[in-house]
């Protein structure tokens, strides 16, 4: 296995691929750390996954004639929450050990949860939904920050963000089914606890390691310079400005399979409510299928290729949906978007390890966290009324566009030298 080069200044991952760890998806889970980390992950993801579920049937249990509202609101006070908090707790997160910044916030995550049920009025439940993905922002961004240095063998962590893709798909997949189950055989009071518990036991999981620290250094400035450090530094770097364009691409094409799938499959195919379910398991499907392809795909192509390769994908996934004229049509059409989406997503992680200097890696984490979603806070409200004001053709053929641009602004800010 060749060292970890260093170039002043900027650390770069090993490209070895002769390390002698075991190849293939599962090669990261042979390292304890990662494989708690990862198991970690999974589990929050679920109880994340089951929440969401649990909070659309509050929402109905507290104001059955304004639900769609109430669920608007909430996941409009989630992006919000993603988008401001991540830099704000990028910024501070140095002063507090990684160990008990993640637990602590799977602490508090589970603490807000275990209080829904006792909720009887909506300024409650909003409260508690943006403390809840306020934790999350600070969360995940620090949790992505610690797998490269806990794999600092570049193939390990491809194979690592790939494996990163499947549990998201996964969690979109099942947590609803595990939902039903929970709320067939214990009730919706009981699916939050269950979703508490699964914090705890991510929290556990997390205690139990022994985790490598991360370079850092005291940030000097006024606390708008911190919190914002992440960001200018994410802008300067060309690869990163292509990877938010990038971003402004992959909003484009999940918002409209996200919030305009129940539309085309109830409203203009008129088909069941359980066709929706399939439509959406389709694109999680080309994801999965995708996600599992990157790590060979980024051993013959470099990350700027697949990448923009990926950004085609999701533009013909679009104009597709836009002349889609039958349900067998649109899912084909959404599986493409997924194909797409993985492609462009699955390596972010990279680009962002290949541009930290030696102190600011939570910083460009975060920064990525809280811009690809300031890009779906403005493209989930569009695709809905772009779809209720002009039809979803359109608007998927509007979207098209704007993805089109993207990957255009992509590849002429990030050089391919």
């Amino acid at each position: 296995m060749k060292n970890v080069s260093r170039v002043p200044g900027v650390i770069q991952i090993a490209t070895s691929s002769t390390t002698g760890v075991p190849v293939g998806h599962l090669g990261p889970l042979h390292d304890r750390t990662y494989r708690w980390l990862f198991t970690a992950q999974v589990i929050s993801l679920v109880g994340t996954g089951m929440t969401t579920v649990a909070l659309g049937l509050l929402a109905y249990k507290i104001a059955p004639a304004d639900a769609g509202a109430i669920l608007g609101a909430v996941f409009g006070l989630k992006m919000i929450a993603y988008v401001g908090v991540a830099p704000l707790a990028a910024a501070y997160a140095h002063r507090v050990p990684r160990k008990a910044l993640l637990v602590g916030l799977d602490l508090i995550r589970a603490l807000t949860i275990g209080a829904l049920p006792f909720v009887t009025s909506l300024w409650e439940v909003f409260l508690l939904v943006f403390v809840v993905n306020a934790c999350s922002a600070g969360f995940t961004p620090a949790f992505h920050a610690l797998i490269p240095v806990v794999l600092p063998d570049e193939e390990q962590y491809t194979q690592a963000l790939s494996l990163s893709r499947i549990a998201y798909e996964l969690e979109a997949l099942l947590s609803p089914v595990l939902a039903a189950v929970t709320l067939s055989a214990v009730g919706l009071n009981a699916l939050f606890v269950s979703d508490a518990a699964s914090f705890l036991a991510s929290a556990g999981l997390v205690l139990a390691l022994t985790l490598p620290s991360i370079a850092t250094s005291e940030i000097g400035g006024r606390s708008w310079q911190r919190i914002t450090r992440g960001i200018r530094r994410y802008l300067v770097v060309p690869r990163l400005r292509g990877l938010l364009a990038l971003n402004v691409a992959a909003a484009s094409a999940s918002a409209m399979v996200i919030v305009n799938t129940v539309v085309f499959v109830r409203s203009d195919f008129d088909m069941s409510a359980a066709a929706v379910g399939w439509a959406l398991a389709a694109a999680g499907g080309g994801s999965m299928i995708a996600a599992f392809a990157v790590p060979r795909l980024l051993r013959s192509f470099s990350e700027r290729t697949a990448m923009l390769g990926g950004g085609v994908v999701l533009v013909a996934g679009l104009v597709f949906t836009g002349f889609a004229s039958s349900y067998a049509e649109l899912l084909v059409a959404w599986i493409l978007l997924g194909i797409g989406l993985a492609v462009v997503q699955t390596p972010s992680g990279r680009l962002i390890q290949r541009s930290v200097t030696a102190d600011d890696g939570p910083d460009l984490f975060a920064a990525q966290f809280s811009l690809s979603h300031a890009c779906w806070l403005v493209t989930y409200p569009a695709a809905g009324l772009l779809g209720a004001a002009l039809g979803l053709p359109a608007a998927a053929l509007i979207l098209a566009g704007v993805a089109a641009l993207a990957i255009v602004v992509a590849t002429l800010v990030w050089s391919s030298a």
